[in-house]
C-alpha cells in the first residue's frame, strides 16, 4: 500500500482525482451499469409485488366484507 501512495505522491492532483476515476469508469463501466441495472430491476419488481399484494388484499377485503354483510342481513 505504501508503494501505491509513493507513486501517487509525485502526481498532480488531476491525475489522482480526475484521470484515475475516469479510467476506472471506462474499464469497469459495464460491470457498474449491469450491477446498477440489476439493483433497479430488483427494486422495481419488489415494489410491483408489494403493490399487487396490497391490491389483492384490498379487493379481497372489499368483496368478502360486502358478501359477509349481505349474508348477515339474510339471516
Amino acid at each position: 500500500m505504501d508503494g501505491i501512495r509513493q507513486v501517487f505522491a509525485g502526481m498532480p492532483w488531476w491525475v489522482k482525482w480526475v484521470a484515475v476515476p475516469l479510467l476506472a469508469l471506462f474499464v469497469f463501466g459495464g460491470v457498474i451499469t449491469s450491477i446498477l441495472g440489476a439493483l433497479v430491476s430488483l427494486v422495481f419488481k419488489l415494489l410491483l409485488f408489494v403493490g399487487l399484494v396490497g391490491g389483492l388484499i384490498f379487493v379481497v377485503k372489499k368483496f368478502s366484507g360486502s358478501s359477509s354483510k349481505a349474508s348477515s342481513r339474510e339471516w
